[in-house]
């Protein structure tokens, strides 16, 4: 009994229509594929990417990142106005933090430094 019959693989007989068939190259072009990446497909500020320093930085003044940390530059300057904003009763934490800054301010106007 010969081997030519006993694997599937390669006989064009046992694939139905546009199965498994490879297109000619004039017909999809690969490349478009690649043109542009989906959006939100990279993450601009992982600290794994292989990127050049100077790239990563770039990146980050982009997003409005601090150079020393990846926090935003603009904080919270009150520290009831988060939880306010949402229709919220501020933590008992955030209450302390707010009393401690205000009894902070008043001492450094006192010393005249504001």
């Amino acid at each position: 009994m010969s081997g030519s019959m006993q694997s599937n693989v390669g006989n064009s007989q046992i694939y139905n229509d546009n199965e498994q068939r490879t297109y000619k190259a004039s017909e999809a072009d690969p490349r478009e594929r690649y043109e542009f990446a989906p959006k939100n497909a990279h993450n601009d500020l992982d600290s794994k990417d292989e990127r050049s320093l100077g790239n990563r930085l770039a990146s980050a003044q982009e997003h409005g990142l601090d150079n020393t940390s990846n926090k935003t530059k603009d904080t919270v300057t009150d520290p009831l106005k988060p939880a306010q904003m949402n229709g919220n009763e501020p933590s008992k934490g955030a209450k302390i933090d707010a009393e401690l800054q205000r009894e902070e301010e008043d001492l450094l106007r006192n010393k005249g430094k504001i």
